[in-house]
């Protein structure tokens, strides 16, 4: 699974770049672990954007890894701090640095707000990531509750790990689920509200046993279940984003979820105004190693 003491941060050299550097700053200090740098010249990429100067694309590479190990350190002197200078292509060589992480933090595309989509390297990253990802979006800091977005699959690590964010944190967590309609009703409009109340109670319920696994392991978290239509999860995730500390979400199944967070998230040049995603990796393990005698928890929970 990696080295959960490592945390991976992915510079491009962007404005926002020392911002990305700051939040994995603190989430390096928050879990006890080194912090390792990185940068991805396309030096040997055979791609319209490869640096024809090879000499000069490395001496940027090192002028602005020391540089963001400079501002790391200027954050916390005592931290382990590591800088690695990479050729290729980002998403491949930050997805090859995952493997041995415990978490990888990136910056949201700079120099685009007005673009809804996260970029290509994030959005490659956001299916090719070994560990969990941690994407900054431009805010920070907020006091506003974690929200996740539960798929009801049977593994359901993302689930557990926005448990633990929100213990750490001292924060309480929302965890949204989306209500489909039926497949015979798929292209009714309006949305059957009305007529679908025993599906509605279904899924309220699943949800609800999912959630009494880990609110008994971490009864100090006051966790709110949402259940929406499947109409208003954007609005909600959209809403969440701008109103929340932290959004998280499950990578693999069918990445609906996933995709929505990575997509259109509300109005057009939003995007420095929404807070940190973190994405999941399906059977990544939960731990809660700043609680005594937790420990690591299973992906999958066990019946009660």
């Amino acid at each position: 699974m990696g080295d959960h003491r490592t945390v991976v941060a992915g510079v491009d050299g962007a404005t926002t770049s020392s911002a990305t550097v700051g939040l994995a700053v603190a989430e390096a200090v928050r879990r006890s672990a080194r912090l390792r740098i990185v940068h991805v010249w396309p030096g040997r990429y055979r791609g319209r954007f490869r640096i024809a100067d090879a000499h000069r694309g490395v001496a940027e590479g090192r002028r602005l890894l020391a540089l963001a190990a400079r501002h790391a350190a200027g954050l916390d002197p005592t931290l382990v701090i590591e800088t690695e200078l990479r050729a290729g292509v980002a998403a491949e060589a930050l997805a090859d640095s995952s493997r041995d992480a415990g978490l990888l933090v990136i910056g949201h595309r700079d120099g685009q707000l007005s673009r809804s989509d996260w970029g290509s390297t994030a959005r490659g990253l956001a299916q090719a990531c070994a560990c969990p990802l941690l994407v900054h979006r431009g805010r920070t800091g907020m006091r506003g509750p974690i929200v996740v977005g539960v798929s009801g699959r049977d593994t359901e690590p993302a689930l557990g790990y926005a448990f633990v964010q929100a213990a750490l944190a001292g924060a309480d967590l929302v965890a949204v689920r989306a209500w489909h309609r039926s497949p015979s009703r798929r292209d009714e409009r309006p949305f059957p509200v009305g007529g679908d109340a025993g599906e509605r109670r279904a899924v309220t319920e699943s949800l609800a046993a999912a959630l009494v696994v880990w609110s008994c392991r971490l009864p100090q978290v006051t966790v709110e279940p949402l259940v929406v239509p499947e109409v208003e999860v954007p609005y909600t995730l959209a809403r969440a984003s701008r109103r929340g500390r932290l959004l998280v979400a499950g990578t693999g199944g069918r990445g609906e979820l996933t995709e929505l967070i990575r997509g259109p998230a509300g109005q057009p040049g939003s995007h420095d105004r929404l807070c940190p995603v973190l994405l999941v990796p399906p059977q990544w393990p939960v731990e809660l190693a700043a609680a005594p005698g937790l420990g690591t928890l299973p992906a999958r929970s066990p019946a009660m």
